[in-house]
């Protein structure tokens, strides 16, 4: 989507450095733009400002309903259980936006009070704004600890980890390339005759195209999400480690720019306001599994998030909970609907597990003969 015809770009400082570097030493990258778009040190969007919430830019599942919360923490402590019950257990958010998951995680922990005392948790956020509402929401609760860059396996040391990570991996950079005469070429970002920012084509790739592509289409990849998966696999190569990871893309891989940018609850140009615009990327989840699954992991789902949640007892979870507070079911009842809009978030949201081969296939996945087979 796009703005409104006719208007006009906001200008800001992040933008004008930008374009400055652009016009020292040539066009960048896409991944490097949308990288000094979210996490420049000095201007960044996730460095400097709360984004999540209905004063912020965007609203997120948990954010929605307590329920995805809730339902996310009992997950956790299931796949506490299918790990063997250890006396002590990593649970890693990637990305906690305001702690509105973790909060609702934690309560709902507490129906298992031995998988509660086992948790050592870490939350993973560069935002300084957020990460002070996290201290606020979590500062009571017992073992928690924050990291301002993702922490590797040594972290750990070799104990059983829980990852999840809920709207992270769309943030994460992405490169576009663009076909043309047969060959992809690097698609980057320069200036147009307006000095304003426009996409502009590269260097060949190297790599010609398959019968399937069309001159003029692109194609994109991240390396930043390949590294989340190589991630995963030394945190599996360590000790037992289970993942989720909900976020709105395909499970097949596609063709198209999916850059996007959203300020104050609307969809914007990737371009508007650089440091002050939510830059985001549809998440291949296709690539995701075979990086991971290269790397000996097993993979449950790519399914639609309406089916993971139904299979985890959404309905029943917001029934119980609309039946202890009438007051607040209509809003409860609201919130969930919105979690499993066919045409919404049930379906463009897609969730998948990864987790150590060794062990059973996670819950809330279809299991397939293959897994029942292996486990």
């Amino acid at each position: 989507m796009t703005a409104d015809a006719g208007e006009t770009p906001l200008e800001t400082p992040l933008g004008q450095l930008l374009k400055e570097q652009i016009g020292a030493y040539g066009p960048m990258s896409v991944s490097q733009f949308m990288s000094d778009c979210l996490f420049h040190e000095t201007y960044g969007y996730y460095t400097r400002q709360a984004a999540v919430g209905a004063a912020g830019d965007f609203i997120t599942a948990p954010e929605i309903s307590q329920v995805f919360g809730e339902l996310i923490g009992l997950w956790c402590a299931v796949v506490w259980q299918q790990m063997g019950e250890p006396a002590r257990l990593h649970l890693v958010e990637f990305g906690p936006g305001r702690g509105t998951l973790m909060v609702d995680a934690l309560r709902s922990a507490k129906a298992v009070p031995e998988y509660r005392t086992s948790l050592q948790v870490h939350l993973v956020e560069i935002n300084a704004t957020l990460k002070r509402a996290q201290r606020e929401r979590l500062g009571g609760e017992a073992g928690i600890a924050w990291h301002d860059d993702w922490p590797g396996a040594e972290t750990f040391g070799g104990e059983p980890v829980i990852v999840i990570g809920n709207e992270f991996l769309d943030a994460l950079p992405i490169e576009q390339v663009i076909a043309r005469d047969g060959v992809w070429h690097w698609r980057e970002v320069g200036l147009d005759a307006a000095d304003g920012f426009a996409f502009v084509e590269g260097r060949p790739s190297g790599h010609a195209v398959d019968d399937s592509v069309r001159d003029g289409d692109v194609r994109e990849f991240s390396e930043a999400q390949d590294h989340v998966a190589d991630l995963l696999v030394q945190y599996a190569q360590a000790g037992p480690m289970a993942s989720l990871w909900i976020d709105y893309g395909s499970d097949v891989p596609f063709t198209g720019d999916t850059l996007q940018g959203v300020r104050q609850h609307k969809y914007v140009p990737p371009f508007d306001a650089p440091g002050e615009t939510d830059v985001t990327a549809q998440v291949d989840f296709s690539a995701l599994v075979k990086r991971a699954r290269d790397g000996g992991l097993g993979v449950d789902g790519v399914v639609p998030q309406a089916e993971f949640l139904g299979a985890l007892g959404v309905i029943e979870r917001a029934s119980r909970l609309m039946s202890a507070n009438p007051a607040q079911a209509g809003m409860i009842e609201a919130g969930v609907a919105r979690l499993m809009a066919p045409n919404g978030m049930g379906t463009r949201f897609k969730a998948v597990g990864l987790r150590s081969a060794q062990l059973p296939p996670l819950p809330g996945f279809p299991v397939h003969d293959a897994q029942r087979g292996s486990a």
